[in-house]
């Protein structure tokens, strides 16, 4: 059973703030100019309290000295810990990340190699999950020699790989929450230029194939759209002025001269 009771310090452990200093200048063998103020104290447990002061220390803004001081049993007041800790104001590393998380699109260079592991939750083997089906049952033969003699591809895109994928082309700057889709007149599921992909994700994703477009060799969502669109036209204002007749210049030297 969990006690639920407030820790008693003492009056001598709350009060021991020259001690808690002293101790902490002397660990730091300097003087006292990298300790500021007493901040306050944090009653730990029984007999069990920290002192915390400011740190003057340069390139520690926010920070503060932590000194643990105890008390047991009436006895002498003694040291625990001397540390550094940072407050709510400090400047701290961010969080650290694991190097594969940190990868990003573009970050490969040539003969980089990025190995997928065996457990990786978007890739299954192809004989569980199956692979993508091909152009027309006319290949199903084709595809079942392939299977029998071991050929193909050894694993394939999981429920789970699908649902990232999706997931990340949709929020991306080819999906439809991208501000040039948003100002688009058309989406890219009627685009002439859009070239259809096979497999689970063919009802919500093409590829573009207009090389004026931003998006062109890459994945777009269905309801993407750009200024691009194979049939767009522009209105009667938007529509360049035309060029007005050439005006020949007819006038000679001779006549020039009698302006």
């Amino acid at each position: 059973m969990t006690s639920t009771a407030t820790p008693y310090a003492g009056p001598n452990v709350l009060t021991a703030v020259e001690d808690a200093r002293s101790a902490l200048v002397a660990d730091l063998g300097r003087d006292a100019s990298d300790v500021g103020d007493h901040l306050g104290n944090v009653v730990e447990s029984d007999g069990v309290v920290t002192h915390l002061f400011a740190c003057t220390r340069k390139g520690y803004v926010g920070w503060r000295w932590s000194v643990t001081v105890v008390q047991l049993d009436g006895g002498p007041i003694t040291v625990d810990e001397l540390v550094l800790i940072p407050g709510d104001e400090a400047i701290v590393a961010p969080a650290w990340v694991p190097y594969r998380e940190r990868i990003q699109p573009g970050d490969l260079s040539p003969g980089d190699l990025l190995p997928v592991g065996d457990d990786d939750p978007r890739l299954v083997p192809t004989y569980f999950f199956g692979d993508d089906p091909l152009d027309a049952d006319a290949k199903a033969q084709v595809r079942q020699v392939a299977l029998d003699l071991g050929l193909g591809r050894v694993r394939t895109l999981s429920p789970e790989g699908y649902d990232a994928a999706a997931e990340r082309w949709y929020e991306s700057e080819s999906g439809p929450l991208a501000p040039i889709a948003q100002a688009a007149p058309h989406h890219c599921h009627s685009c002439g230029f859009l070239m259809r992909i096979a497999g689970h994700l063919a009802q919500h994703f093409g590829v573009c194939a207009n090389g004026d477009a931003n998006d062109d060799g890459r994945v777009v969502s269905m309801d993407h759209g750009c200024g691009a669109h194979s049939e767009v036209r522009l209105s009667k204002k938007q529509e360049p002025l035309p060029v007005p007749e050439p005006v020949i210049d007819t006038i000679t030297p001779d006549e020039l001269e009698n302006f």
